[in-house]
């Protein structure tokens, strides 16, 4: 752990993303309490998780695998950060929940993160209700039929990406009356 962390010092984004990626695999091959102890590490360096490739190869697969059964508290203050990458980490790392079909989270992130002035949240947070989607529509219709007339578009074109083109188009339509 100590040389990730001389890794994640480093300025040299490759060497961060690299430490990253190690971090990852000893998460999936560590024991409870190790993994513990990796997500912990994660939260403590988390300012060096500061590009949106660190984010997207880390965020879900150990924060958010790490809370999928714990309280999600931490998310929502990153969600609600000033800090940009904290903000992804916040609805990146709910990935995990989605791949274990819990979308409350992902939905509850996304709704604070709807006037968010940054394309990479606005892009994060697309990819996010996609992948809702992917496993049930109907919830992400739903967050779509109330929120989509208010999303950024770059978000709503994310979130909608997968639809038919009519949907697609009723969706963009919609955002723009």
């Amino acid at each position: 752990m100590n040389e990730i962390g001389k890794l994640l010092q480093n300025k040299v984004h490759e060497c961060r993303l690299t430490a990253l990626f190690i971090l990852v695999q000893k998460y999936k091959k560590a024991d409870e309490k190790e993994q513990n102890n990796i997500a912990n590490f994660y939260i403590k360096n988390i300012d060096r998780v500061n590009n949106w490739d660190i984010v997207d190869s880390s965020a879900s697969n150990i924060l958010g695998v790490n809370l999928l059964h714990k309280n999600k508290a931490i998310l929502y203050r990153f969600a609600r950060s000033e800090n940009l990458w904290h903000r992804r980490i916040a609805i990146i790392s709910t990935l995990a929940f989605i791949y274990e079909n819990k979308y409350t989270d992902t939905l509850k992130i996304s709704k604070l993160l709807l006037k968010d002035k940054h394309d990479l949240i606005h892009k994060a947070v697309g990819w996010s209700l996609r992948e809702v989607g992917k496993r049930s529509l109907n919830e992400e219709e739903k967050f779509l039929n109330k929120y989509a007339i208010i999303m950024p578009r770059t978000m709503l074109r994310y979130a909608i990406e997968k639809f038919p083109e009519k949907k697609r188009k009723e969706y963009l339509e919609r955002r723009l009356s």
